[in-house]
């Protein structure tokens, strides 16, 4: 099995090419699993980022995996395969850890040291697992990226601001605002997913008692029962941002507000509105900024105003991602080599046990029988004492693959590697959290408009 990522984040692409390619994300792993060449797939789709992690059957078969990949992108995203192809790095071996664990610690982020990703990491892990196209190996490296996430947390100082997307978004709204204070302020919110949560808490950390919920999906009574707020029916929408202070998106809508509605609807209302569109797909045409007395935070805006962390605190977190990863390499070509020796013994046990089937045959259970028997069982010890020990080498200098190569060569063993469930590893399976990690740096995107 060869576990390889095709990765596209904020840091080589602008986040309307992100968007694009995120088109119908949540179903591409299940759509290019049809492939042979696909043994599994995890889709990691934020605001900031669109990365697959997957596995292929063998070396041979990884670009196979990565052309299905390509091709079910294209079809969703509507762009040429070449290009789908050329916009995403392609890791492999010990990088894909090293990234993915990077990713979930938040030293990836726009927002550098966020902690609200390793949520969404745990979440693709869950979606994948209902989908049924998250693999044994799969599994092992997302429950590897949270547990490194964990150790990042408790062990560092990094995010201990509790900085996110929506926290320097509204720190951006702030200063651009004639009257700093949120209690004073009216909002109205575009969305109702775990994005649009997380903004209404930081808009009551703050004081903003007054905020109207609007989804294009009817789900508005049930966000405002659980989280607060007003709910708006379709109606009410108009006279609500003709009085709002600040437009929160956060719904990903496919039919953005144009300037010219908002600039009609905000006709008569003389005071200041500030827009803040944290929707990867735009809740707002970008043109509404240029509206007199209309302040725009875009995603770009919060990424460009996104505080640095502390150097000792990032340093002291990438020590810890870099260890994690060395370490779960290692226990992944120990495992290859497990597989390996087990494969080899198995197959010279079988053979020695059918020569000893035939000496008993021959001669009975008599003394002799038991001596000879007890000689070639300490030969073929002393025989695989040595392949053992190469094993054991080669899995540590990342040379697993020429052992099975050779094992293949000399005696036909074809080597399954090991397709154990996380339970059997003693591991906790995934499983979503209630510890408030919504939305953040890398919200879920939804093309839907969920609302």
């Amino acid at each position: 099995m060869v576990v390889f990522s095709m990765v596209a984040t904020h840091a080589d692409l602008n986040l309307e090419t992100v968007a694009l390619l995120s088109n119908g994300a949540a179903t591409v792993a299940s759509s290019a699993s049809e492939s042979p060449a696909v043994s599994g797939a995890v889709v990691l789709s934020t605001c900031n980022r669109y990365e697959i992690y997957a596995e292929a059957p063998a070396p041979e078969d990884r670009e196979a995996a990565r052309s299905a990949l390509v091709a079910e992108i294209s079809r969703r995203s509507g762009l040429p395969e070449h290009t789908v192809s050329d916009i995403f790095r392609t890791q492999d071996g010990s990088d894909v850890a090293r990234h993915l664990f990077a990713v979930s610690s938040g030293l990836d982020s726009a927002v550098v040291g966020e902690r609200e990703i390793a949520g969404q990491v745990r979440r693709a892990l869950i979606s994948a697992q209902e989908e049924g196209t998250a693999s044994p190996s799969l599994v092992r490296l997302f429950q590897a990226a949270s547990r490194t996430a964990k150790d990042v947390g408790t062990q560092t100082a990094l995010g201990s601001r509790g900085l996110s997307i929506v926290s320097v978004a509204l720190d951006l709204a702030a200063d651009l605002a004639d009257n700093p204070d949120w209690s004073s302020k009216r909002a109205v919110l575009f969305g109702t997913g775990a994005y649009a949560g997380a903004t209404m808490a930081l808009l009551r950390e703050r004081g903003c008692a007054h905020v109207e919920v609007f989804s294009s999906s009817g789900r508005a009574e049930e966000f405002a029962a659980a989280r607060g707020g007003v709910a708006l029916a379709p109606e009410q929408l108009p006279g609500a941002i003709a009085q709002a202070d600040v437009l929160i998106g956060c719904s990903g809508s496919t039919t953005p507000m144009e300037a010219v509605e908002l600039a009609a609807i905000r006709s008569d209302s003389p005071q200041q509105l500030i827009v803040i569109d944290l929707a990867l797909t735009h809740d707002f045409d970008p043109a509404v900024g240029s509206l007199e007395n209309v302040e725009l935070v875009t995603l770009e805006s919060v990424r460009l105003a996104a505080p640095q962390e502390q150097a000792e605190a990032l340093a002291q977190a990438s020590r810890i991602v870099d260890s994690a990863a060395e370490d779960f390499e290692a226990q992944r070509q120990a495992r290859q080599a497990d597989a390996a020796i087990v494969a080899l013994r198995r197959h010279t046990m079988a053979v020695l046990d059918a020569e000893i089937e035939k000496v008993r045959a021959r001669h009975g259970c008599t003394a002799a029988a038991e001596e000879v028997e007890f000689a070639m069982r300490r030969m073929v010890k002393q025989l695989l004492h040595t392949p053992t020990v190469r094993a054991r080498e080669l899995a540590a200098q990342g040379r697993e693959a020429e052992y099975l190569a050779a094992l293949d060569a000399l005696y036909g063993i074809s080597v399954e590697l090991p397709s154990v469930v996380a339970e059997t590893l003693g591991e906790e399976p995934a499983q979503e959290n209630a510890d408030g990690s919504q939305g953040g740096e890398d919200c879920p995107v939804d093309h839907s408009r969920a609302g």
